[in-house]
């Protein structure tokens, strides 16, 4: 896909669920405010380990990544996931959301690379203009 081609298309987000973590009903919910909003979802459900979340933005050519989380997982898994980006060359932004991020898990977070994160309290509309800019930041 030409660069002329890819700032036209719709965004395309992974959105995928770390480890262990078997809280469905957000990561469907936001993938189908997501799709609503004109986004493409990939969906990569539950059970992920990082490799196969890196694995997955590459074979998808996702925009962005969004990990659902709804325990604490995703503090231990970021680094790895990071890490994987890089190491496969990929400048995907990362974007965590759900129910257990804190303001100081959201600070520790964003200091480590993640480009957005949500909590509870963030609304849908928030969420997708969010997004919206992450991701056309990132094409630019």
């Amino acid at each position: 896909i030409s660069d002329m081609q890819k700032s036209s298309a719709p965004i395309k987000v992974l959105v995928t669920i770390l480890g262990l973590d078997q809280h469905e009903v957000g990561a469907m919910a936001i993938a189908a405010t997501l799709r609503d909003a004109g986004m493409e979802v990939v969906y990569g459900g539950r059970f992920n380990l990082p490799p196969a979340v890196v694995n997955s933005a590459l074979q998808e050519d996702v925009d962005v990544i969004g990990i659902s989380a709804h325990s604490w997982e995703y503090l231990h898994f970021l680094d790895e996931i990071i890490d994987g980006l890089k190491a496969a060359g990929m400048n995907v932004p990362v974007i965590i959301g759900g129910s257990v991020v804190t303001d100081t898990d959201k600070a520790d977070i964003l200091s480590k690379g993640v480009s957005a994160a949500f909590g509870p309290t963030d609304t849908p509309a928030e969420i997708v203009a969010e997004i919206q800019r992450v991701a056309r930041d990132s094409r630019t």
